[in-house]
């Protein structure tokens, strides 16, 4: 999209299109926004922005975004540490919290397998996980990874590296039907997931 605006508005759209998800319509509705909205609210936004770079750091056990060394759930007693999620980003981490179904601890990559891209194991953090289960008392791992293509890659190469440990129980998410979804709208790849992993009644 050509520039049609100039100076700090047009740097400003150009900025905001460089976001995840933000189209160039996007992009000029939050700059016009940002432009009609009260000084007291860009101001707050400013310092919302200065902070999670000079406040954020990453768990140094796990990986995921914290204000502290050790985030709240590394740091949580009542957390499970035998039990080790692995997910891709820090965003799947919420996720899993929101099922309240999980009372261990996980592990972020920092993304997936993308040789495409240029993302070899030496990008993520598997080399971490690795040392995380040969020093802890970790008894299983349950990979987390989006059910796609670099996901699956990235789960299939975990698998293969962990086989190895003794004692380690290496498990899946489940992945299939969606609850309250129709049979005949699931395409075969999800259906086929879903056969494969059924389990008994």
């Amino acid at each position: 999209m050509t520039a049609v605006f100039e100076g700090a508005v047009q740097d400003l759209i150009d900025e905001l299109g460089r976001l995840p998800g933000v189209g160039p319509k996007s992009a000029q509705r939050m700059a016009f926004h940002l432009l009609a909205a009260d000084p007291a609210d860009v101001a707050r936004l400013q310092e919302a922005l200065q902070r999670v770079k000079e406040d954020v750091v990453f768990c140094r056990v796990c990986g995921t975004v914290s204000e502290k060394e050790t985030c709240r759930i590394c740091a949580d007693p009542r957390r499970d540490p035998a039990v080790v999620c692995v997910v891709e980003e820090p965003k799947d981490v919420l996720a899993v919290e929101r099922t309240r179904e999980f009372r261990g601890r996980y592990h972020v990559l920092g993304g997936a397998l993308d040789p495409l891209s240029g993302v070899g194991p030496d990008q993520l953090r598997i080399r971490e996980l690795l040392t995380r289960i040969g020093s802890d008392e970790i008894t299983e791992v349950i990979i987390a990874t989006d059910p796609n293509t670099e996901g699956e890659a990235t789960a299939t190469y975990l698998v293969r590296m962990l086989r190895d440990f003794p004692g380690l129980s290496v498990t899946r998410l489940a992945s299939g039907l969606p609850m309250g979804g129709d049979l005949e709208f699931a395409d075969e790849l999800t259906l086929g997931r879903a056969l494969s992993g059924r389990r008994s009644v």
